[in-house]
């Protein structure tokens, strides 16, 4: 079982930008499929971007153009970068590992 553990989130104003960072455990993270999903107040979770361990990324065509998925294997931490944000991006957002292990959600607020 992968540990994941997110940060980053916050308030921040429509047309904001904010970084989420997920550091995981276990020896074998370059080899992990990672991603951020994420889950709104009365709706299900949502995928938002994955990316390979060869680096190849998808992204929810919500978000496409405004977010970016990284990974530092080096770290152990796949990285959210949010620009242009949108009070319809607020949501708990989940690190996700391996489409299995996940870990406790960050909390987004967009809001003026």
């Amino acid at each position: 079982q992968v540990q994941l553990v997110e940060s980053g989130g916050g308030l921040v104003q429509p047309g904001g930008s904010l970084r989420l960072s997920c550091a995981a455990s276990g020896s074998m993270f370059s080899i992990y499929v990672m991603g951020w999903y994420r889950q709104a107040p009365g709706k299900g979770r949502e995928l938002v971007a994955t990316i390979t361990s060869a680096g190849s990324t998808n992204y929810a065509d919500s978000v496409k153009g405004r977010f970016a998925i990284t990974r530092d294997n080096a770290k152990k931490t796949v990285y959210l970068q949010m620009n242009s944000l949108k009070p319809e991006d607020t949501a708990v957002y989940y690190c996700n590992a391996n489409y299995i292990d996940w870990g406790q959600g960050t909390q987004v607020t967009v809001s003026s």
